[in-house]
């Protein structure tokens, strides 16, 4: 079962432009409402009681004349002076009566308002006919001596400023919020901005000429914005310029080591200590191309499917046996570079531990996935997040042939997701483990 405080926020408007048109929209509806509420309610009831109540008072002085002057003549000259001066059309049928048939109820404020002051001012039975004409209505007075008709043009009933008010109150709402969506969109289009060179900002991408617009908040938040790029670019400009110093420090006393090793020639424990330097060479260079990564690397468009074939290829020449399915181009933005490293890291790892490796290139919903499959013993689920973590190694023993320094995969993912994209380890159905990574086109 729903609940209405989520089915009420699942049908409100998500985007800024929605929300603030109905912030907007709201007021003017309940506005309008009211408005026609208290106009019905009091104007056009009271304009419709004193129209009809003046029909009803202009018949009941005909009857009232006709009653005094009985003549047929002078009956003729007050039907006329009502046709002039009232806008009546008056019929009589001597020895006329009115049908024995239980009359209709009133429909509407018009009829209901005739229907009372008829009831009130001409004080006999009548029967009012407002639907079997388009522009009159028809009114039948029972008097003594016979049936009195009386044709009354609709216009004496009804006032057109009915239309005109809801026609007014339909044409200014929709004029404001017509303005009101144009400025809106102008505000919302400068907020769009700053989040799209948000995204591109947090994907690598450089963003060089992006102008403060929009509302004073907005534009203080794109300084902000601003500010924050240019501190994060010398932030990794100066940890890159540190690590090289780095380095060079670290490079130099290991290749002192090495050569002082060479030079001992074959004494108790050299073997050991060129195991331990070798793996401090490997270690230094892991961790500075961990926090290094590939920072500096422009981001270009760049065919994903070409790629993975290119890193394919290369491992096909060393004799490695891979399967490659590719199902269309991928031209998307993309440091190429970088993610050939993580496509060749992910393959690399497949074949450490299986025989055979499967490689799949494709678009799943709105993404481009790169899908890596073997069949080798895999990785235990709750250790999958862990392979992730800096120097987290499954093989817990020091050689570095079988298990690496336990950077791979936590570079791979750090590339990935600097793409906007991610990295997660699955069950291979052919048994091993599946690397799937997905890339937002």
């Amino acid at each position: 079962m729903v609940q209405p405080e989520r089915w009420f926020k699942r049908i409100l408007p998500q985007g800024l432009l929605g929300r603030s048109l109905l912030i907007i929209v709201t007021p003017l509806i309940v506005v309008q409402l009211v408005s026609t509420y208290i106009f019905y309610a009091s104007h056009w009831d009271t304009v419709a009681r004193r129209l009809s109540a003046g029909l009803a008072g202009d018949i009941g002085a005909v009857i009232e004349s006709v009653r005094a002057f009985p003549a047929p003549e002078d009956r003729l000259r007050v039907f006329g002076i009502a046709a002039n001066k009232m806008d009546l059309d008056m019929r009589f049928q001597t020895g006329g009566i009115l049908p024995n048939t239980p009359p209709e109820p009133p429909r509407g404020l018009m009829e209901q308002a005739l229907h009372d002051a008829l009831n009130d001012r001409v004080q006999r039975p009548f029967m009012v006919d407002a639907r079997s004409f388009e522009r009159e209505v028809a009114v039948r007075v029972q008097l003594s001596d016979g049936l009195l008709e009386v044709f009354v043009p609709r216009k004496r009933l009804f006032s057109s400023t009915t239309y005109i008010f809801v026609l007014w109150m339909v044409g200014t709402s929709m004029l404001l919020l017509g303005i009101a969506t144009v400025f809106m969109r102008n505000q919302v289009r400068s907020v769009r901005k700053l989040a799209v060179a948000a995204d591109a900002f947090g994907k690598g991408r450089d963003i060089p000429h992006f102008k403060p617009e929009g509302a004073t908040e907005v534009r203080q938040a794109a300084q902000a914005f601003n500010l924050m790029q240019d501190r994060i670019k010398r932030q990794m400009q100066q940890r890159t310029e540190m690590l090289a110093g780095v380095s060079h420090d670290l490079r130099t006393p290991l290749t002192r080591m090495k050569l002082q090793l060479a030079m001992l020639g074959e004494v108790d424990g050299r073997a050991e200590l060129e195991e331990d330097v070798a793996e401090m060479e490997q270690m230094v260079e892991g961790y500075l191309a961990f926090v290094r990564g590939e920072g500096g690397e422009a981001t270009t468009p760049t065919d994903l499917a070409a790629l993975v074939d290119e890193v394919v290829s290369r491992y096909r020449r060393e004799g490695r046996e891979l399967d490659l399915h590719v199902e269309d181009s991928l031209v998307m933005p993309l440091k190429p570079q970088a993610m050939a490293r993580v496509i060749s890291n992910l393959i690399g790892n497949a074949h450490r531990y299986g025989g055979h490796v499967w490689v799949r290139v494709g678009k799943r919903a709105e993404a481009a996935e790169i899908i890596v499959d073997d069949d080798g013993p895999g990785i235990p689920v709750e250790s999958r997040e862990q392979v992730f973590k800096p120097f987290f190694r499954l093989e817990r023993s020091r050689n570095l042939a079988t298990g690496g320094v336990g950077l791979g995969l936590t570079i791979a993912r750090d590339i990935v997701r600097g793409h906007g994209g991610d990295v997660l380890l699955e069950d291979s159905p052919l048994g091993g483990l599946r690397a799937r990574v997905r890339l937002p086109l």
